[in-house]
């Protein structure tokens, strides 16, 4: 039984797919296990996960016939998990070589049932930047109530905002079993686990070093266009609410629905506007009008004014707050080439 399950979604990887899981395989803690789900690749992924299978006996492939999303994709690897702790890598990722071993020593120096790290934003123009995930230390129930659970509830406009980053953790496989965890959706998916996973952990502690190597990609999910975002960001704010109800959520931010569909709203705007979208501009403003006439959505517009978000989103809040939409859809037209 290994320590560490450790659990990739793999699709259409074939071009960096190897260097991850060489960072598991170099990593200095030797008692891990590597998951690769192939989430229905028709690249040379399947072939390339299967070739590292054969030169480590701790790598377990699953090929999925069909694509069904990074939600499936770590559902059946926590389902076929079989470490005592659960780490999620991105495919696109890389551990740093003392990652696994960092995260362990500090989970027994500790005796935390979970434990986290800072990590490495690296920018295809070759920037760094390190990002942290809360100061160094020990955090009891109440402090992981205030410090991550209210941040995820209803701080979604505050910058920094505290993002849901799954794969800074060590999380314990005997809270996700205990509390039935699972991922759903494409989208906003790790932070609902996250949000849920914090209303029942026990410890958490937390190193400052960047042991996580965060490639951001251009091309990767959050920059292109979802044609159903409204679709999913309705069924996250209803997954939400329930939580909010089951963990009695409701005082830590009485106004995280409005706070919350500020957020969603700016994710859509900028949906709505990406390039991808094959509607014409003028429909495109429509669509952005009548999503600020939702109930929900003028609520939020109406109660919250926005402030201090970074400069092109501060832009965004003020034009929607104003209602104008026209020059709105102009500034999106000269910024993504529309």
């Amino acid at each position: 039984m290994p320590s560490i399950s450790v659990i990739v979604p793999v699709y259409q990887a074939e071009s960096y797919l190897r260097k991850c899981v060489e960072s598991v395989m170099k990593q200095t803690f030797s008692d891990w296990e590597l998951l690769l789900v192939d989430d229905g690749c028709t690249d040379a992924s399947p072939a390339i996960c299967d070739d590292c299978a054969a030169e480590d006996d701790r790598i377990r492939v699953f090929h999925k016939k069909k694509n069904g999303g990074v939600s499936a994709a770590r559902n059946l690897g926590l389902k076929e998990a079989k470490g005592d702790y659960i780490a999620f890598l991105d495919v696109d990722d890389r551990f740093e070589f003392r990652t696994l071993e960092t995260l362990w020593c500090l989970r027994e120096q500790t005796g935390a049932d979970t434990v986290g790290c800072a990590h490495l934003n690296l920018y295809s123009n070759g920037n760094k930047q390190i990002e942290p995930l809360l100061p160094a230390g020990v955090y009891e129930p109440d402090e992981i109530r205030e410090k991550l659970v209210a941040p995820l509830l209803g701080d979604r406009l505050t910058v920094p905002v505290f993002n849901g980053f799954i794969w800074r953790y060590l999380f314990s496989a005997n809270v996700i079993r205990s509390a039935r965890l699972s991922f759903e959706g494409a989208y906003l998916e790790d932070e609902l686990f996250l949000l849920e996973y914090f209303c029942n952990a026990k410890k958490l502690a937390v190193t400052e070093q960047p042991l996580y190597r965060y490639f951001l990609n251009p091309s990767s999910a959050t920059h292109r266009y979802m044609k159903d975002f409204q679709k999913v960001f309705d069924r996250f704010m209803e997954r939400k609410e329930a939580l909010v109800q089951k963990y009695d959520l409701e005082p830590l931010r009485p106004q995280w629905r409005e706070n919350s569909n500020w957020a969603g709203l700016l994710i859509a705007v900028g949906n709505e506007y990406a390039v991808g979208n094959p509607i014409s501009v003028r429909q495109r403003q429509k669509n952005v009008r009548a999503l600020c006439q939702r109930p929900d959505m003028a609520k939020a517009i109406a109660e919250i004014t926005p402030m201090g978000l970074t400069p092109n989103k501060q832009m965004v809040a003020n034009l929607l707050k104003k209602k104008h939409f026209f020059i709105l859809t102009q500034m999106y037209r000269l910024k993504n080439r529309i």
